[in-house]
């Protein structure tokens, strides 16, 4: 195996000094996946930010009950409570959210130029280095909290993806040219980031995070296919609309919006 430095809690803790989230940063070794071990904290009363971080994921799952890869000592394997008083409606726009604070920091702290493919995937040289997951629990009909769930490729070397993922995913390390990034700075960033917009968000509602996407958005401008139980939709993407859906405009001028699902960059 190969060896790695582990996350260290003081410098994450540097990172994170001037938070004003109550929750505790759980480090742990190894968990089946940071989402369960995340949701049973919310269960129990756990504060918004509190986060789960683990060295390994032994059963890492992203959106639709895929796996996720996370080798041990190589990645940030993370989730974090959120305990927004928010319709459910807008709960999507919180993948967004996510995605501009991992983005940003992704490039403070390793100066990768990662772009954000809607709705939760991060890509650099058009391969994904981040993906992005978030669950909801509802308590009688109303939102009782959300769980963000976010795996980024830092350190992985080109072998330690499995032969389906080569050529798809990406690292940090791949992409600076075999120089690997502190994962426990850019986790504390990570956390930073992720705090100061959802706060901003609570605020100012989704208009300054909408900004921030398209800006950093790899999917606005290019050709995109989307499936759907109505079928599959060809078209530009050319904008995203106050609630986070996307907007297609088709061959023939007309404008819809693509609202769940994943899409390619075709």
């Amino acid at each position: 195996m190969n060896s790695y430095e582990a996350l260290s809690p003081a410098t994450i803790d540097r990172e994170t000094a001037a938070s004003c989230w109550s929750g505790k940063v759980h480090l742990l070794e190894s968990v089946l996946s940071t989402q369960e071990e995340a949701k049973q904290l919310a269960e129990s009363g756990a504060p918004e930010g509190t986060a789960v971080i683990a060295e390994e994921q032994t059963g890492g799952r992203g959106r639709m009950g895929r796996k996720w890869h996370s080798p041990k000592g190589k990645g940030i394997w993370m989730s974090v409570v959120l305990r927004p008083q928010l319709p459910l409606l807008l709960t999507p726009q919180l993948t967004l959210l996510a995605g501009v604070a991992v983005c940003t920091a992704i490039r403070k702290v390793s100066g990768v130029e990662a772009g954000i493919k809607w709705p939760n995937d991060l890509l650099a040289g058009g391969r994904k280095i981040c993906g992005i997951l978030l669950e909801s629990s509802l308590h009688e009909g109303e939102l009782h909290y959300c769980i963000a769930g976010i795996g980024i490729a830092v350190n992985l070397d080109a072998d330690d993806y499995p032969e389906e993922l080569r050529g798809v995913g990406t690292s940090l390390l791949l992409e600076r040219g075999g120089r690997p990034v502190d994962r426990s700075v850019l986790a504390g960033v990570v956390l930073a980031e992720l705090e100061a917009l959802y706060t901003l968000y609570l605020e100012r509602g989704f208009a300054p995070v909408q900004l921030r996407w398209e800006a950093m958005s790899v999917t606005l401008g290019r050709q995109i296919a989307t499936n759907s139980p109505e079928g599959r939709r060809k078209g530009i993407a050319v904008g995203m609309d106050e609630q986070g859906f996307l907007l297609l405009q088709g061959p023939d001028g007309t404008v819809s919006s693509v609202c769940s699902g994943e899409i390619e960059l075709i």
